[in-house]
């Protein structure tokens, strides 16, 4: 079970001494495997033998892996698991290496069930892999299906494709997500990563989940969450991010909430996590709360935008504008980190809105880390059936979607405007100055933690300045080989390849020591600073409706105003209802 990575700008693959945090989606099916190995599926007397690959931190040789696979004997399965679209061209170089020595290949992920799922008829790349003997796996492998995979592969009798895009499986009961312990060796720290529901109800034009995992929500159950972290535990690890797309709606949160409390505050485990959530969960009843008692330090956020017409226009009508720094100043008094995705290019997007729009977030929203992606029409999506539709232009090469790269044309902004202005969001967000204000608001809170603030802001920051890729792709010590090289580009010789990869590799070090005296006296500053707690800024004030027509993020836009003048109106109706009750 291999999960392939992707190129970078140069046709290398991005891989790290150290990545950030292990694949979901290898834990499963490395669960999923186990299982089946242990119910000895394949008849007595058959020994089924796994190993997994994460090729962000360990690379993958075809050639080495197929000569160790011939000494050992027996029969062979290469699986390329959990392949995002801009992963599938990695994916097909290296099925068609192990193709190449006779070995038997699948490739499954997100890419390849989201084009079975909205496209009417199979994309070419996919037509030529199939042509040369790769077969697919669309859907799930929850109850059972892995098995017969297993099965079907043993007989030698492996389908071109498995499509189970309309038999989406519970996950009740499922095998426990988990890998071998030297996964984690070769991650940023003792993370792991599971996830404990899938699916979503919205209807985000940009989205594939609700594509892939559908629209109606399947969920573990609290024994399942006890025994993935009593399983990890027993490894060392302590530290999980809950993949689920946005955990608020899982309807068993208060459940496996009050587990981990329960075994934080009896047992007195050590656990911590990262979950990701929509603008709303603080108006759901003790959701917050509940999630800080649980070990919830860090949250995603699918904040998007804060202009609500582009926010209709993405079919994200679930954000409410007026909600935001309610929501966020929830989560600061539990001391959580707050991290936000932003979506550059929507319709109304021009370089002076986006510039304009971020300056009103550092100023008016006491949000920690923010991430910036390209508006992309992964295929999976409606925007990019929208798109395949109309016959309008999209970038063919899939190396590209990543949310790091323009892969489409923009109706107001030129090619060139838009990727400078992605450059220049990240600049402006992460400015030194704006640094230390987080600093400033994070060294006023007991929980504050502003030394973790500090890394965080410049691991995201640099690995877009100088590593090229998106924080959620990077590492630590990047890894080059010179020939892993994107099939068709040409290998480099010895002799240009090696010193000009030393040289890289002492510039970045050498920037990122820059960079970091460049806010680093900040940070000392900001700890050292006897009234440290007393700071507040108007992002940290209480957010009360008569402040909302001082606020620019209301009055900056006709969306604004109207979501404020909906505000008031709901707020009287509600309390009109209320006095009507009494």
């Amino acid at each position: 079970m291999i999960k392939p990575t992707h190129y970078d700008d140069d046709g290398y693959p991005i891989q790290w001494l150290r990545s950030a945090i292990p694949s979901n989606t290898l834990a499963c099916l490395n669960g999923l495997a186990e299982d089946a190995r242990s119910r000895d599926i394949l008849g007595p007397g058959v020994d089924i033998r796994l190993h997994t690959f994460d090729e962000t931190n360990r690379r993958v040789r075809p050639e080495k892996i197929a000569r160790q696979l011939r000494r050992d004997g027996g029969r062979v399965l290469i699986g390329l698991v959990g392949v995002q679209s801009n992963q599938f061209p990695r994916a097909v170089d290296l099925a068609r290496r192990f193709r190449a020595q006779g070995l038997t290949v699948m490739i499954g992920g997100f890419h390849v069930s989201g084009c079975i799922s909205m496209l009417p008829e199979m994309p070419p790349e996919m037509v030529a892999a199939q042509a040369e003997g790769i077969s697919f796996f669309a859907g799930e492998a929850e109850e059972g299906r892995l098995d017969e995979v297993f099965r079907d592969a043993y007989k030698g009798e492996l389908k071109p494709l498995y499509n189970y895009m309309k038999d989406l499986p519970g996950l009740v009961g499922e095998p426990t997500p988990i890998l071998p312990n030297q996964h984690v060796g070769r991650t940023a720290g003792s993370h792991s990563s599971f996830d404990l529901g899938r699916g979503c109800p919205y209807q985000c034009s940009f989205c594939t989940i609700i594509n892939v995992q559908g629209r109606k929500s399947r969920f573990r159950s609290p024994d399942d969450l006890e025994g993935i972290i009593r399983d990890n535990l027993a490894q060392g690890i302590n530290r999980f991010f809950i993949t689920d797309d946005n955990f608020a709606r899982n309807r068993e949160w208060e459940a496996f909430f009050d587990r981990l409390i329960t075994m934080r505050e009896v047992e007195k485990l050590d656990i911590k996590f990262i979950i990701q959530v929509d603008t709303l969960c603080h108006q759901i009843k003790g959701f917050v709360d509940k999630a800080a008692r649980a070990g919830v330090n860090r949250v995603f956020i699918g904040l998007e935008n804060i202009n609500p017409d582009n926010l209709i226009a993405a079919k994200k009508r679930q954000n409410k504008i007026t909600e935001y720094r309610d929501m966020l100043q929830a989560w600061r008094d539990h001391g959580c980190t707050t991290y936000a995705g932003y979506i550059l290019g929507f319709p109304g997007d021009t370089r002076e809105s986006i510039l304009r729009d971020i300056a009103i977030i550092q100023k008016e929203l006491p949000l920690d880390l923010l991430e910036f992606f390209f508006l992309t029409p992964l295929p999976g999506s409606e925007d990019h059936l929208t798109l395949y539709k109309k016959g309008e232009w999209m970038d063919p090469d899939l190396n590209k979607y990543d949310l790091n790269h323009r892969v489409s044309h923009h109706g107001k902004m030129s090619d060139a405007e838009w990727e400078q202005v992605y450059r220049e969001a990240w600049d402006a967000y992460y400015s030194p100055e704006h640094v230390e204000t987080i600093l400033k608001r994070a060294a006023a809170h007991p929980k504050g933690r502003p030394g973790n603030k500090l890394f965080l802001m410049m691991w995201f920051y640099l690995m877009v300045k100088y590593e090229g890729v998106h924080p959620l792709e990077g590492g630590y010590m990047r890894l080059k080989h010179r020939r892993d090289r994107r099939s068709g580009m040409p290998i480099e010789s010895p002799l240009v390849f090696y010193p000009k990869f030393f040289v890289e590799s002492l510039a970045k070090q050498l920037a990122y020591g820059m960079e970091f005296l460049k806010v680093y006296f900040r940070y000392r500053r900001v700890k050292r600073a006897p009234d440290r707690r007393s700071y507040t800024d108007k992002a940290l004030s209480t957010a009360v409706m008569d402040d909302l027509d001082a606020m620019e993020m209301f009055t900056q836009t006709d969306g604004g105003k109207a979501a404020v003048a909906k505000s008031r109106r709901d707020k009287e109706l509600r309390a009109a209802a209320r006095t009507a009750a009494e």
